[in-house]
């Protein structure tokens, strides 16, 4: 039996719904997100169920819905509207980071046509966490790809026909063999399956941490690095995508270093450590920063 679960949200003026959907809308085959003007339907897991979210966008107001092939349980609806505020990036404070920076001499002119820019975050910080993964050295639409395959190898479709973004345990449950035969490498779906028994176990408390304030990020830093397979860039875009931490230094990101040099003007790309040091300027915004410069380019890039 299916239950619902809904919320409204308050969006402010500036809300720029476009950025938030296209996120969703990486994957033409749409098995687990469909997104349209307005509105984005996903699939995931929910408690272990299959379930899927419906956010429609209006001026500001979101309207927002979950269908769980389940039972409801104690908390879920304070659960649910605390996710879609971290989802459609609510809990990001853009408007200090733009007082503070709209008269900068490189960026200012890009807040100002971005103006109320969010960063969109997955629905938990496990989907974050394996979506860096899986794009760690390989082109964005080979890691959508990638992620369409893990999605369908896992297999679990709600009962109104998406498939559901899987959870650590289904992850886990996983064979080598079948990773492998979706196209991850051996070293990559050796890193997806220890991450999700480490989730699944307890060992990444993947989801107390997203409920913590404040954010333990040095702890979260340092059991992610402790996990062979996982560095840096991969640690700090979890923490954006997956808890809306807004100043991992995302230097080493090629998209990044891509949208400086079109900012700047540049003929070659700058490297690492010279993007680096021009982010750190902009701490604790860093990561916000790296969503402008990807923003300047398509939403493909990030």
């Amino acid at each position: 039996m299916t239950h619902e679960l809904s919320c409204d949200l308050v969006l402010p003026k500036a809300f720029k719904a476009s950025a938030i959907l296209s996120f969703h809308a990486r994957d033409s085959q749409e098995v687990a997100e469909q997104v349209c003007a307005t509105a984005l339907r996903k699939g995931l897991t929910w408690n272990g169920q299959p379930a899927q979210l419906h956010i429609t966008l209006q001026p500001g107001r979101a309207q927002v819905r979950l269908a769980i092939d389940g039972a409801v349980a104690k908390g879920d609806a304070t659960r649910l509207e605390v996710m879609a505020r971290r989802m459609l990036g609510l809990t990001q404070p853009v408007e200090a980071f733009e007082s503070r920076h709209l008269r900068h001499p490189e960026l200012g002119a890009l807040i100002k046509r971005q103006r109320g820019l969010r960063v969109p975050v997955t629905a938990s910080a496990f989907e974050a966490l394996t979506w860096a993964v899986t794009g760690q050295q390989i082109s964005v639409p080979a890691a959508v790809s990638l992620r369409r395959k893990l999605i369908m190898a896992t297999g679990v479709r709600h009962s109104q026909s998406l498939l559901c973004y899987p959870d650590a345990d289904q992850v886990a449950r996983l064979p080598m063999a079948t990773l492998r035969q979706a196209g991850f490498s051996t070293s990559k779906a050796e890193t997806l399956l220890n991450l999700s028994e480490a989730a699944a176990s307890g060992a990444l408390p993947l989801a107390a941490w997203a409920q913590s304030d404040p954010l333990p990020v040095d702890d979260i830093r340092a059991k992610l690095m402790a996990l062979r397979g996982i560095g840096p860039w991969t640690v700090n875009y979890t923490l954006l995508r997956g808890f809306a931490w807004l100043d991992g230094s995302l230097h080493g990101d090629v998209a990044v270093r891509r949208g400086l040099q079109t900012l700047l003007n540049e003929a070659d790309k700058p490297g690492e450590r010279r993007t680096e040091a021009w982010l750190a300027a902009f701490s604790p915004w860093r990561a916000l920063v790296a969503a402008h410069l990807w923003a300047m380019q398509s939403a493909a890039s990030y």
